[in-house]
């Protein structure tokens, strides 16, 4: 595992960015060389979750490293082959459109493209509002893309908010080391 290098990219789903800085924890824990990758959403914007430059120094006090938070510090991914797997936690809504239809203008889209051109894994861990409706159709067209996994997921709230999904953060680190070997997590889709 030691020779393993991660990417963990993280996206605007303010609400669970607390979960998913545990889930780079676990992810650190296992895998000594972590990439932090966040979208410029991220990196740019204060909520009431917390601040953008305490989220930031967080996630480089974790990995030991800068963070990348431009399309340009991600495009080398590819062409250098930086990557062995790259996971996005959380992946908003808008993030599984864009990975759909091959739009790469975020840090977190083109460190996607640039990774997925070496036919590297890519795992994603959903968190959006919509993905029983408007997100839907996305996250079938990427389940049925070569390299792409993603963490096993549910409704987070089918009462208050019955068309949103977020995957389980706990499961990221095992939905990794699956993904390294070829191996979609499973079920995919977990009980309330």
């Amino acid at each position: 595992m030691e020779q393993i290098t991660v990417g963990f990219a993280f996206c605007g789903s303010f609400c669970t960015l607390s979960k998913a800085i545990a889930a780079l924890e676990a992810v650190r824990a296992n895998y000594p060389r972590v990439v932090p990758i966040v979208s410029e959403t991220v990196a740019d914007t204060d909520t009431r979750f917390g601040s953008a430059h305490d989220f930031l120094r967080e996630m480089e006090r974790i990995c030991d490293r800068r963070v990348i938070r431009t399309v340009e510090g991600a495009e080398p991914i590819g062409p250098k082959k930086l990557l062995d797997v790259l996971v996005i936690c959380p992946c908003t809504g808008n993030t599984l459109a864009k990975l759909a239809h091959g739009i790469a203008d975020t840090a977190v889209t083109m460190a996607a493209k640039a990774h997925l051109r070496n036919a590297r894994p890519l795992v994603l861990a959903p968190s959006t509002n919509d993905g029983l409706s408007a997100a839907l159709p996305n996250i079938g067209q990427l389940m049925g893309r070569k390299n792409v996994y993603f963490v096993p997921f549910r409704q987070d709230d089918p009462v208050g908010k019955p068309t949103s999904l977020v995957a389980d953060f706990t499961l990221v680190p095992q939905a990794v080391e699956q993904a390294l070997a070829g191996v979609q997590p499973q079920p995919v889709l977990l009980g309330a």
